[in-house]
């Protein structure tokens, strides 16, 4: 039975993991919003018709909050030596490169561990699981239970995803996706996979579907056409948070408006009132308020490259307006680049 930690406590200070600086500190208010939707995508995943296996969602914060600081040093920072800490890559690999690491990131460590230790204590937890950049974490947790309660309990890690580019695959890094549906659409989230690289597509098959080993073995080598594994992977990653509809749908909005050259009215779209564009509307601020893009810089780079059309008609540096002459029908397609298309259309 699955206990899914949301660190609503730990967040406040930020995992050094991995990081070269010190991450961005968010308000009270933010922490409890990103915890709600975090919430929304487990219940989506994982299965909570069976009372036996059903989710238990717990908040460090309830107990990271109202911890007496005096009290903590005494019980739990006594078994933890600064020694220790030091070794563990996400404190080692900071220092090497004389990067700052302040004292409230090098808590972390212990803090995560305590996690560890009231889970298990109060929630009969024996296992922890995490990217493998949270071993040294993990392992605190694991080796500070065996000292306060002189018993047994394990970590088990992951490797984390990298891109056959190189790149790391990860919640927080640079074209990272969102699997909120308000901030990207099933359509949207259907394309990223749909545009996975010739040479992870039978990787992320294994990683990101439920089909079987054997299958995905049947398939690779069945499928002369790299493209339709892209859609076969598109389909099934998309299925599991979105469900079979959305699926089914982001595939044909894609093959109406690539493969037809058809303006699918599944679009994704973008509604504006009549009297907007009586004086005209700045296009570098409509791509950004519209999040197309996620700044007006990026929105010039985009076009200095040639990458944004109107209608099919490529856009010159020089197109300042978004008016009524660019519709017809109350109607405007909006594409970036060959993949992302949007319609506009007029209340």
């Amino acid at each position: 039975r699955p206990v899914v930690l949301l660190g609503g406590g730990t967040t406040r200070i930020g995992d050094p993991s991995g990081k070269d600086k010190t991450r961005k500190i968010l308000k009270p208010l933010e922490i409890k919003k990103n915890i709600k939707n975090i919430k929304k995508v487990f219940l989506k995943i994982l299965s909570t018709s069976e009372k036996r296996l059903k989710p238990i969602f717990v908040d460090n914060a309830d107990w990271l909050t109202k911890l007496n600081y005096i009290n903590f040093l005494r019980e739990v920072g006594s078994h933890f030596t600064i020694n220790k800490m030091l070794t563990f890559d996400s404190v080692k690999l900071r220092l090497e490169r004389e990067q700052s690491l302040s004292y409230m990131e090098f808590n972390y460590m212990i803090l995560q561990a305590y996690d560890f230790y009231k889970l298990f204590k109060n929630k009969s937890c024996i296992l922890q699981i995490g990217g493998s950049d949270q071993w040294g974490n993990i392992v605190g947790g694991v080796d500070l239970i065996r000292r306060m309660l002189k018993k047994e309990s394990f970590g088990l890690t992951s490797p984390l995803i990298t891109l056959a580019s190189g790149a790391k695959m990860g919640k927080t890094e640079k074209g990272a996706i969102w699997l909120n549906e308000d901030l990207l659409s099933p359509y949207d989230y259907w394309q990223f996979w749909r545009n996975t690289d010739d040479r992870d597509v039978k990787k992320f098959l294994n990683f990101f579907t439920e089909l079987g080993i054997e299958e995905i073995e049947k398939l690779h080598n069945s499928t002369k056409n790299i493209n339709d594994l892209k859609i076969i992977l598109a389909n099934e990653a998309t299925s599991i948070l979105h469900g079979k509809e959305a699926s089914k749908k982001a595939e044909r909005i894609a093959e109406e408006t690539f493969k037809e050259k058809k303006l699918s009215q599944d679009l994704p779209e973008i509604k504006i009132n009549a009297n907007e564009l009586e004086k005209g509307i700045e296009f570098l601020n409509f791509l950004a308020k519209n999040k197309i893009v996620s700044s007006k810089s990026e929105a010039r780079r985009i076009i200095a490259n040639n990458g944004f059309k109107v209608n099919d008609t490529l856009i010159e540096n020089n197109m300042k307006n978004l008016d009524k002459n660019h519709f017809k029908n109350k109607i405007c397609k909006i594409s970036l680049g060959k993949k992302k298309h949007y319609i506009v259309k007029i209340n």
